[in-house]
């Protein structure tokens, strides 16, 4: 035996599960240092800390910095073949962003002034040394949450868990001294908390008031984390810069965003976040157009009044720093592009991220073939018939209706109510607005208590439908509601396949949208009926609406949450958990899957009618 084979061979039966054992060792003690260091900084500006304090926060994060330095180092010195296959080239680049911190450590700060000196300065600031740390700990606790997934955990559970957790700590953040102006009740706070991360709107306390700027800040962080997913956001982290993910990990994340396969799951996480930032980012310059010197706001609280309201729409939050929502008197006046801004934003985000990914698809092969109109001259008149997808044609068809339908019902009813004395391009706008906010963000221009009983029917057939599914919109889902008026018409018509668009529907997807509307149906019931005893001196209609406008994360109400209970703010923040994760998700969840037989009963007829 040649002298390198028994090398390698003690080398794996001797080094390699004492290497192994250690690194093992550092990523758990990784995963500590990164809760304390988020723990620190919530604590550092939750709180009017001491100097004393200061100086002990400091002595924690230079003992992460430590933690992270040696986890690196190990890792590359000990297991150098697989940190090579496994890091991507943003978490090389982060990693020699952290070795640049030891610059500070080995040289004296240069005595002369300069570039040499600003760049020592930098380097050795507490900024640039918490930004790195941040984003180490996230990328360990994202990757760490992923590996669950290969304990072969209910991929439901894990899901609603990942929404409960982030809830939880919302709830905590809301409570810090300086999240408030005068404090809050954990009961509101949870409500809150659920509120924004279930993207829901409703507020049992006047947000305007309640919170400070610090207090902003965490609730549009739960608005975005809860309008992307946890566990898209988590994914994304850990496959794009670790990559080292199972294959049963990619298989779950593929379900959950609802990827064609796993070649592609990494780019539809990219699509997925990019398409958020960048609508967003859009919506933002579009929105401070419009407000920039009306408001009596300096250009940065312009800037982040644009940013927290294009969020929030395209979230279908519903949130606004405003008093009186977007019916504040600010906005009534010479703002009707903002309305339809918001309006757009709200669309956009509630028809879903696969619509979107087509919409990808559909412009980078119409500018291919104009790219090779203006190389060739040559125009190719083929036709592509299937460039949008039947799930594209279904919501865009639907959603369009709903749309029209509701403003033109919504202005037909309040032309002379709600909206009287406004001029008519104001009432059409805020006709559009109002059938927009429905679906579902909850924004609010008119006080919704004043409008007629038909306006509020309407109302509450666009919230319980909602928005497109894989989107941040709640409700039945457009997909579902369509999927059932298909198959009833096919009943109605005496066929027995479900067609549309040259397409025959799966057996699976009718099923399950029938499930879906069945069980929407009993969980209002069941929770109207609840909170009604709770709330005897409450309309049917305010309960009725509460309830419809929380199981699908709306947000809209008749003036009704801040006069509710602690029970019955409780009963309405579950459910608009229930709304957020998805009643057949959280079903899936909780109760136990029957394993498929392979035998057949015979079947059976039911006299239905």
């Amino acid at each position: 035996m040649k002298i390198y084979h028994k090398f390698l061979l003690y080398q794996n039966k001797w080094i390699h599960p004492y290497v192994r054992i250690i690194v093992g060792a550092m990523t758990s003690i990784t995963y500590l240092a990164s809760i304390l260091l988020i723990a620190g900084v919530v604590y550092e500006h939750g709180f009017t800390i001491s100097a004393a304090e200061a100086h002990q926060l400091q002595r924690l994060y230079h003992g992460v910095w430590i933690v992270f330095m040696a986890d690196v180092t190990l890792r590359i010195l000990l297991e150098y073949k697989d940190t090579r296959r496994t890091f991507s080239k943003l978490t090389w680049i982060l990693t020699v962003l952290l070795y640049l911190t030891l610059i500070p450590v080995i040289f004296h700060r240069p005595e002369e002034e300069g570039a040499i000196l600003q760049f020592w300065e930098f380097l050795n600031g507490k900024l640039y040394h918490l930004a790195l740390l941040l984003v180490f700990s996230l990328l360990s606790l994202s990757n760490g949450l992923v590996r669950l997934l290969g304990r072969r955990t209910n991929p439901s559970l894990i899901l609603a868990g990942s929404f409960l957790i982030i809830i939880l700590i919302g709830t905590g953040l809301l409570m810090l001294p300086r999240c408030t102006v005068a404090g809050i009740s954990w009961v509101d706070s949870l409500f809150i908390s659920t509120s924004a991360v279930c993207v829901t709107g409703l507020t049992s306390v006047d947000v305007a008031s309640t919170f400070t700027t610090t207090g902003f800040v965490v609730i549009i962080l739960l608005i975005q984390i809860g309008g992307l997913g946890v566990m898209t956001l988590t994914s994304f982290f850990a496959m794009f810069f670790m990559g080292n993910t199972s294959l049963y990990n990619q298989l779950v994340v593929r379900d959950m965003v609802s990827s064609n396969s796993l070649n592609s799951l990494l780019s539809t996480l990219v699509y997925i976040l990019g398409f958020t930032l960048v609508i967003e980012g859009v919506g933002t310059l579009a929105i401070w157009g419009n407000i920039h010197g009306t408001m009596g706001m300096s250009l940065q609280e312009e800037l982040a009044f644009s940013g927290f309201h294009a969020i929030s729409a395209f979230c279908n939050a519903g949130f606004s720093t405003l008093p009186g929502n977007l019916g504040n008197p600010l906005m009534m006046t010479g703002h009707n592009p903002f309305y339809v801004y918001i309006s757009l934003l709200i669309i956009l985000g509630g028809i879903g991220f696969p619509i979107l990914v087509n919409f990808k698809d559909i412009i980078l092969y119409h500018l291919g073939r104009l790219w090779k109109f203006v190389r060739t001259w040559h125009w190719d008149g083929r036709r592509f018939y299937h460039l949008y997808n039947l799930n594209t044609k279904i919501v865009l068809i639907v959603t369009f209706l709903l749309l029209l339908l509701g403003t033109v019902g919504i202005a037909a009813f309040e032309w002379n109510g709600a909206f009287a004395g406004m001029s008519v391009a104001d009432k059409w706008t805020q006709a559009f607005f109002n059938a927009s906010c429905p679906r579902t963000a909850g924004f609010t221009s008119v006080d919704l208590a004043g409008l007629g009983v038909q306006t509020l029917l309407i109302y509450l057939f666009l919230m319980w439908v909602g928005g497109g599914s894989q989107s941040t919109a709640g409700g039945v889902k457009v997909n579902a509601f369509a999927v059932v008026v298909l198959n009833l018409v096919a009943v109605l018509r005496g066929t027995e396949r479900v067609e549309v668009f040259g397409r025959e529907l799966s057996h699976d997807s009718i099923r399950r949208a029938n499930a879906t509307v069945v069980m929407s149906f009993g969980v209002l019931f069941l929770f109207i009926f609840v909170i009604s005893i709770l709330e005897p001196k409450a309309s049917l209609m305010a309960i009725t609406f509460e309830c419809v406008s929380a199981l699908s994360t709306v947000g809209s109400s008749l003036n009704l949450t801040p006069l509710l209970g602690d029970d019955s703010k409780l009963l309405v923040a579950l459910l608009m958990f229930v709304g957020r994760v998805g009643l057949i998700t959280l079903m899936l969840g909780v109760i136990k899957q029957k394993k498929h037989t392979k035998y057949q009963y015979p079947s059976g007829q039911i006299i239905i009618n």
